[in-house]
């Protein structure tokens, strides 16, 4: 998801302990989105990443400290498509742009979403601050936006947040039910995105075009 990971854990000095910090995060990555942080393992994500735990323990301190790197980076970039709604755009278009941004991040970025999946699941012990801090923030700003679209007449009244969190279940639900819904559509690839693509802008935009006058 763009991770800087240089700037995570010890700041990497040679090739050898770039490339030991990207094996750790994405083992990591892989465990976290299967077990959740709870039942998880600094002994998994060692072999995972083919490293010895000491070696591991000598870029990140902890469990946690592997943990809070890549939810803090995830957070960051799962944000930014909320930001990309612009309120001086065509409603329905910003609407349907960051449904669109959203469901490309289940098809590209699978584990990301299954990790933060898990983190809710178990209460969130580790990012209920950026919950109730900037995720908040950002989305009473982007529901003041809609507010105002559907009190110009522009957009189709609905609830803001509402709207918010059905987005965030219709397309995230590719990524966190994967296996369900290949094992229901057998699709080929990843060809179902684009009939899911085609039938969200449908159901959004018959939701939030105003009515005729």
């Amino acid at each position: 998801m763009g991770i800087n990971r240089d700037t995570l854990g010890r700041k990497p000095r040679t090739r050898i302990q770039k490339k030991n910090t990207e094996a750790i995060l994405d083992a990591a990555l892989d465990v976290f989105s299967q077990y959740g942080f709870r039942g998880s393992t600094l002994d998994q994500i060692a072999k995972a990443a083919g490293l010895s735990k000491p070696n591991l323990l000598y870029y990140f301190p902890s469990k946690v400290a592997i943990h809070r790197a890549l939810i803090d980076e995830l957070m960051q970039n799962w944000l930014d498509p909320l930001r990309k709604m612009q309120a001086d755009g065509e409603p329905v278009e910003e609407i349907l742009a960051y449904v669109l941004r959203k469901l490309e991040m289940a098809r590209e970025f699978p584990r990301e979403s299954r990790l933060f999946a898990n983190e809710i699941v178990q209460g969130a012990p580790n990012i209920m601050d950026k919950i109730e801090g900037e995720l908040k923030t950002l989305v009473e700003e982007k529901a003041a936006v809609i507010n105002g679209w559907i009190a110009s007449g522009a957009l189709a009244p609905v609830d803001p947040y509402h709207l918010i969190f059905s987005i965030w279940s219709t397309t995230q639900h590719y990524a966190d039910f994967d296996v369900q819904v290949r094992g229901i559509l057998k699709p080929e690839g990843d060809a179902h995105f684009k009939d899911a693509e085609a039938y969200l802008d449908t159901l959004f935009r018959r939701m939030l075009t105003p009515p005729a006058s």
